[in-house]
């Protein structure tokens, strides 16, 4: 059966471990084909030419940005993937062929970038386009740098890869991104290779532009729609568990067996993503089933995400959050009784591009929870200038997710857990359709609520889901 399978950074890092327990696991001979490999950059390299996408920290594209040199600073990053190309000789990796790719490819960016900083110092065009289509060629570099060794690395060991090389460096064609895609893999013989494609795609719309750092799995995705496969598989280093085991500890969680695209998207809505919620879209809408594994354990199933499934057995099955958020509570006693009041506060929040996570109202007041990162102070200046009283109070947010939650008192028993621990509830909440029920607390309580919670819902192993396609949809979690 074809699949189209998505390897993370972290996961391209360790090859060895893809080899052996990916590309390798329990296949030889044909066996191996019929499988196309998105991979994204090895670790850290997207940071290197753009900028940490955890702290900030500045990389290439921050030199260009400020109208800095910034020749040196790509040069370094050649070299230091040059460095990562030794890692991978024992594994095959012919190190000349590997170093002259990618300093071409180094070199070519270089000479676009100029162009495109020459033409940004004219003062004749708009910066912002200059400098998107600058983070484009930029990133689009990791991909084609892991991309190019994986293929290097199995024709090495015998085996029949094709490059998918979706970045367009040698391709000025205006096409979009779906056609790219559906032009690169027309005619390709799934059945006697391995396709390795790049993560970052070249298009018209830009996919940075659309979807920022998650492209990789919106390529991902796109290849699934186009190709049509039997199973999209996501490769990550670690299982989609009922609780973090890092707060909970790992005797205290399991890995989810089966669920449905309605609880991957809230679980992506409050940063823990199964897959980018831009990617799993089309994958939903197109019924193409998603399996997330383990990259460092091979034989576990991992978790089957489906359209429809619903568990039939109603529980909780992943107990998350974060606490990377902040309330903003909009008191104002002209609110009771007038109609469009939410209207003009959330055309605030619309004109600024902020999305809110969680909401709740009463007759004189509404209560937002927003990410942190989000507090602009344009935002602040608006809601202090046009209602009676704002107040922003650093949270946390700890949610209980299921496909099925229809049980009599679940929510009393986790308000109860949650008093239990000493813990204030500042805001609670639940749509009708019982998918995730959402508690806002102190952002200092986050963790002591989780652990409140896994303990309270005393979360029990449920049959693994069978690896097989026709063990899909069946059984529980």
């Amino acid at each position: 059966m074809l699949t189209v399978e998505k390897i993370g950074g972290t996961s391209m890092t360790a090859f060895a471990d893809v080899l052996q327990n990916i590309i390798f696991h329990n296949r030889q001979g044909e066996a191996l084909y019929n499988r196309i490999f998105v991979v994204s950059a090895y670790a850290n390299v997207t940071n290197w030419l753009l900028e940490n996408k955890k702290t900030g920290a500045p990389g290439v594209y921050h030199r260009i940005s400020r109208g800095e040199a910034f020749r040196e600073s790509l040069q370094e990053v050649a070299e230091k993937l040059k460095e990562l190309n030794k890692a991978y000789a024992p594994l095959g990796l012919d190190l000349a062929v590997a170093d002259a790719f990618i300093q071409q490819r180094i070199d070519q960016a270089q000479t676009y970038l100029e162009s495109l900083t020459n033409v940004l110092a004219s003062g004749y065009v708009n910066s912002a386009n200059i400098l998107q289509a600058a983070r484009e060629i930029l990133a689009s570099i990791g991909e084609a740098h892991s991309a190019f060794n994986s293929v290097n690395i199995l024709q090495s060991r015998g085996v029949h890869a094709t490059l998918v090389d979706l970045s367009g460096f040698d391709d000025a064609r205006p096409l979009t991104i779906d056609e790219r895609i559906q032009q690169a893999f027309a005619g390709i013989a799934f059945a006697s290779t391995i396709c390795i494609a790049t993560g970052y795609t070249k298009g018209t719309e830009g996919i940075m532009r659309e979807f920022d750092r998650g492209y990789s799995e919106v390529t991902f995705s796109k290849i699934a729609v186009a190709v049509r496969p039997q199973e999209a598989i996501i490769h990550k280093e670690y299982h989609l568990c009922s609780a973090d085991p890092n707060l909970v500890g790992v005797d205290h969680c399991r890995p989810v067996g089966f669920t449905n695209y309605d609880v991957a998207d809230q679980l992506a809505d409050v940063g823990m993503e199964a897959i980018h919620p831009k990617a799993s879209k089309p994958l939903e809408l197109n019924a193409i089933d998603l399996r997330i594994k383990n990259t460092f354990e091979p034989a576990h199933p991992g978790t089957l995400i489906t359209r429809d499934f619903v568990s039939p057995r109603k529980h909780v099955e992943v107990i998350t959050g974060t606490d990377k958020v902040v309330v903003i509570d909009i008191h104002d006693p002209l609110m009771v009784g007038t109609a469009g009041f939410d209207l003009h506060l959330m055309q605030v929040f619309y004109d600024l591009d902020i999305s809110y996570i969680f909401k709740a109202t009463s007759a004189n007041s509404i209560s937002l929870l927003i990410w942190e990162k989000d507090l602009q102070p344009q935002l602040l200046s608006t809601l202090h200038a046009q209602y009676e009283k704002v107040t922003i109070q650093p949270a946390a947010l700890v949610c209980l997710i299921g496909s099925n939650l229809d049980q009599p008192g679940l929510l009393a028993r986790a308000a109860g857990a949650l008093a239990e621990a000493g813990i204030n509830i500042l805001s609670a909440g639940v749509a009708l359709r019982k998918v995730n029920i959402q508690f806002v607390v102190g952002r200092e309580q986050y963790q002591p609520a989780i652990v409140a919670l896994n303990g309270a819902m005393s979360p029990t192993p449920g049959p693994t889901p069978d690896p097989s396609p026709v063990g899909r949809g069946a059984g529980s979690v």
